[in-house]
């Protein structure tokens, strides 16, 4: 759909011609569960220097627009409200009204609404970033405009109804409950937050260390979901206020912090201030392991850090989008590891987060970390692992280089100093200058105006049994960067680390830095580049080390260390540098005996990956699937390996095509296997791949989904619905009218129809289709459905890459330009590890 998106030259004429002082907001949501759309009404408190105003509207029809109490002419077009300010009051403050109908999507976009199949309970929960609370209200929907804001709404009655700030007044009227909340401080838009409906809250107090302040705290979640929220997140939600409230010094600012768990989310979690909105993922309806507490933990500490970085200091643009996901992605596992159970926090980000950084940044696309961000679609698509992850590992490394405590010192001094206004990167560096004697005069630039890993290799000589030189050969396209890292010698049975050296790159490409620090050590077995993963880079092994790690990975007693080993394993593998083989035969001889779930569940992916995308030989899955089925039974009984290994033998047996695959998964769900349990998440797992067999009837399918009549249990059906072989097409055609569907329903299509039906998964036969409907796609479709549905409907074949290639030299929309480029290069990277294997074996 052709919504006018707001450029960044736009922002800026109206940064400098506008001061908005408040907003009065009323939403009518007393008709939510029958009338498609809700009445808004606006008032605007402002001061304008230009003779013309527009605001941002993305919603259904405007009645109505005065200023001062007089009508005024106005246009609607584009995704924008345009006005003139009367004669003789530019310049003057002005009360701006408007009065409009919104519409409730189903997207996750704006103002959300579902429907509990259990109960036929209707809720109601918004999300704004980065540009859709103009679908909720009309707004000026840049960040830098921050307002307070007071919000009215009308409900149903007995509804709750939640905003970010607490309730103060609820009058019962003939059209339902009207809740005011108190006054925001100043807030940019898309933090702005509703939510109502039925909701159930568990709640509890925090109150500080040093017993002078008291924020009251709510878990909230649908009422059918009730049951399953447990104790824990409230217990981390505790523990990182503690966290904050010392390392920060900055009183928490919001009055409230409510957690929301909504079904039919875009996302993990967004940092609304006072009322955070996470995924209803996170609530376990099955058993779930360690990885999943820990992932979820991270998640709340990250978002909650945002109400400092983020919400109290809001970036100027979205140009500076990664350094508030960068900073929280930092904050998520620091305080995971500083205030809660989950002390292997940086071992899971150096061994599962920093992979999505990793492919992010070889993909064409890949941008700086500090990126030009032209317009606010472009912010959209850039909600990826550069801003996140891989800008928290430069973060890491910048906190290597400062020091951890002069790092919290700047984070201080910066939020006194923005406090409920804006900033840059420039103003934390300024702060950080004060409290280090490094020089960070080049650092932004080398690391933050640069795109694409480095990437360091030692080589090593030795004389006898001991180093004769030890060097390191920096690369990096088309720059590199100082790194500052620890590089580890290892040796021994088990492999034990007795020397690691503080080495610092200076960034040269080509380079060969010697560690003369080496020279006369014993000669290691292992020698490990970045060990306790201070620095952001690709490294390599030399022959020996390699060795080593193939047979003894599991020796090795730090986790981070093995994390950054099985991390560099997998990209050699993605590179076609490391057979696919050899991979999955040390996953295979390793990952069960690895102690971190997190880093289990990843490399078995990895090797699910390696075994069908970068190999044709159908014999490497079916082998898995053997490895797989031994690991899985010799696991111990109900704990979270055995759990991860039935997860991904389930999914190996999906794609093998052996006849006895089907009769595997009939093992498993007739409970054979001791200490599994049956939960939802697997019997549903186990479903979808008989259904991708043709194994499993209509009738049972059916019968599992009476049984778990939910909406997990719903989006289930429908992917188990269309993982049969004959369903590819109706799932094809369901995706191009997918206006019908929720975002969670479009992707469990994809998910079906992505299901393997022979011993490649490719589904080339669509190709044609796919390419004659692809505009019909972007343009029917939001943004974020859109581009679902193309990632998932793209043909994985060479004919494509070919068709994509002609595509791409015609004029298309920036978003759908840079999915192109993503989707043919995962193909052709596809195609070149298939060379690269078939060639090894």
């Amino acid at each position: 759909m052709d919504f006018a998106k707001l450029t960044r030259y736009d922002a800026t004429f109206r940064s400098d011609s506008l001061r908005i002082d408040s907003y009065e907001l009323e939403l009518d949501l007393g008709e939510a569960t029958t009338s498609p759309t809700f009445p808004v009404g606006v008032g605007v408190k402002l001061t304008s220097k230009s003779e013309q105003i527009f605001l941002d509207y993305l919603g259904e029809s405007v009645e109505s627009v005065t200023i001062n109490g007089n009508p005024v002419p106005w246009e609607q077009k584009g995704g924008r409200i345009v006005l003139d300010v009367p004669a003789g009051l530019v310049g003057r403050p002005i009360a701006l009204h408007v009065r409009a109908h919104s519409r409730y999507s189903r997207s996750g976009q704006g103002l959300h609404r579902f429907t509990d199949p259990q109960d036929g309970n209707t809720y109601l929960y918004s999300h704004s970033e980065p540009s859709d609370a103009r679908r909720i209200f009309p707004c000026f929907d840049q960040p830098d405009l921050k307002a307070q804001c007071t919000v009215r709404m009308t409900v149903p009655q007995g509804w709750v109804a939640l905003s970010n700030q607490p309730e103060t007044t609820r009058e019962a009227g003939d059209h339902g409950d009207t809740v005011t909340f108190r006054a925001t401080p100043p807030v940019s838009t898309y933090l702005m937050a509703f939510a109502t409906g039925p909701y159930v809250a568990q709640r509890d107090t925090w109150r500080s260390p040093d017993g002078k302040r008291e924020i009251e705290l709510g878990v909230w979640s649908r009422a059918s979901m009730a049951e399953h929220v447990d104790s824990e997140i409230l217990e981390v939600t505790k523990q990182g206020l503690d966290f904050f409230d010392k390392n920060f010094d900055f009183p928490y600012p919001w009055t409230k912090y409510d957690s929301i768990f909504v079904p039919e989310y875009n996302l993990g979690a967004m940092e609304n201030p006072g009322l955070v909105t996470f995924t209803e993922a996170y609530i376990f309806r099955s058993p779930a392991t360690d990885a999943q507490h820990a992932h979820r933990a991270n998640t709340i500490l990250h978002e909650m850090s945002h109400m400092w970085f983020g919400d109290l200091v809001t970036p100027l643009w979205w140009d500076d989008l990664w350094l508030k996901e960068s900073f929280a992605e930092f904050m998520g596992a620091d305080a995971s590891l500083h205030a809660t159970r989950f002390t292997d926090a940086w071992a899971d980000f150096a061994g599962t987060r920093k992979n999505w950084a990793y492919v992010q940044d070889q993909l064409p696309t890949t941008h700086p970390i500090k990126a030009e961000i032209p317009d606010v679609d472009a912010a959209r698509q850039n909600f990826d692992g550069i801003t996140y992850t891989k800008g928290a590992a430069v973060l890491k490394q910048l906190v290597h280089f400062v020091g951890r405590d002069n790092f919290y010192a700047a984070a201080r001094e910066y939020f006194r100093k923005h406090a409920f206004g804006t900033a840059t990167f420039d103003d934390l560096i300024a702060a950080l200058g004060n409290h280090t004697d490094q020089d960070l005069h080049d650092w932004p630039k080398r690391w933050l105006r640069t795109s694409g890993p480095d990437q360091l290799i030692p080589e090593v000589t030795t004389s006898g049994n001991t180093i004769k030189q030890l060097s390191i050969v920096q690369n990096g396209s088309p720059q590199t960067r100082p790194h500052r890292l620890t590089v580890s010698l290892f040796r021994g049975a088990p492999l034990e680390r007795y020397h690691s050296m503080d080495v610092r790159l200076p960034g040269i490409p080509g380079k060969n830095t010697e560690l003369t620090e080496a020279h006369g050590l014993p000669a290691p077995d292992l020698i490990l580049l970045n060990d306790n993963d201070h620095t952001y880079a690709k490294i390599g092994f030399d022959p020996t080390s390699l060795h080593t790690i193939k047979a003894r990975l599991g020796n090795i007693t730090d986790n981070v260390s093995r994390a950054v080993i099985w991390t560099a394993l997998w990209n050699l593998t993605r590179d076609a540098e490391l057979p696919a083989q050899d991979y999955i035969d040390i996953v295979m001889l390793h990952g069960a005996n690895e102690p971190n779930p997190s880093i289990i569940e990843q490399v078995f992916a990895n090797a699910y990956v390696a075994a069908t995308k970068f190999t044709t030989d159908p014999t490497v899955i079916a082998d898995l699937v053997y490895s797989l089925w031994d690991l899985m039974y010799q696991a111990k009984p109900g704990s979270d390996t055995q759990l991860v290994l039935v997860r991904a033998a389930i999914t190996a047996l999906a794609a093998d095509r052996k006849p006895g695959s089907a009769r595997k998964l009939r093992e498993l769900l007739g409970g054979h296997l001791a200490g599994l349990v049956l939960s939802p998440d697997i019997r549903w797992r186990i479903i979808a791949a008989l259904a991708s067999h043709d194994d499993v009837t209509a009738q049972e399918l059916l019968a599992e989904r009476e049984a778990d009549n939910t909406l997990d249990g719903q989006a289930a059906y429908l992917q188990a619905m269309y993982s049969y072989p004959h369903a590819k097409q109706q799932a094809f055609d369901d995706l191009l009218h997918a206006m019908d569907y929720s975002n969670e329903e479009v992707n469990a299509l994809i998910a079906g129809f992505r299901a393997p039906t022979d011993p490649r998964p490719a589904t080339p036969d669509f190709a044609a289709e796919f390419f004659a409907n692809l505009n019909h796609i972007w343009t029917e479709y939001p943004i974020e459905i859109a581009n679902r549905i193309v990632r998932g409907l793209y043909p994985e074949t060479a004919a494509a890459v070919a068709k994509t290639e002609e595509i791409l030299e015609t004029e298309l929309p920036g978003a759908l330009h840079r999915v192109l480029l993503e989707c043919k290069d995962q193909v052709q990277r596809q195609l070149a590890a298939q060379e690269f294997n078939n060639s090894a074996s």
